[in-house]
């Protein structure tokens, strides 16, 4: 039997994936700008996201956020350590594995991503009509 993924790609299909990679470039664009105006780097900024939507909890480990990044382990150490000397987030022993460390973010940390993620959602939300998954909806919050 011949899989799906043998099949030749049609033009409009060829056309489908060029713009939804198009959008992706033009969303990361305007992300990288966003950040690299407030003073940090795209990485920053995503480590910032991560810790504070890690699923469950206010705070993520280096080893969890270097899944979410993906990333080496020893180059989300260095990430921590200069988001934590500009004062963004905090390291911690994890409560539940005194093992683990667990990065927190600051209050100063806090209002930056508050800041870029509402820009973010504003940009998503435009991306709605070519994307209706990337629509964010007020009324759907958790």
């Amino acid at each position: 039997m011949k899989k799906a993924s043998d099949d030749p790609l049609t033009k409009a299909e060829f056309e489908a994936l060029s713009e939804f990679r198009f959008q992706i470039r033009r969303f990361e664009r305007f992300s990288e700008d966003a950040v690299q105006a407030c003073g940090i780097t795209p990485l920053q900024y995503l480590l910032l996201l991560h810790v504070k939507g890690f699923p469950g909890r206010e705070h993520a480990s280096i080893g969890e956020l270097a899944e979410r990044l993906q990333a080496k382990h020893h180059g989300v150490v260095a990430l921590v350590t200069r988001c934590e000397e500009a004062g963004y987030v905090t390291r911690r022993s994890d409560p539940g594995d005194g093992r683990r460390v667990a990065v927190h973010l600051t209050k100063a940390g806090e209002r930056l991503l508050a800041h870029l993620a509402a820009l973010h959602r504003g940009e998503l939300r435009s991306l709605g009509t070519v994307f209706p998954i990337a629509e964010i909806n007020a009324g759907t919050r958790r």
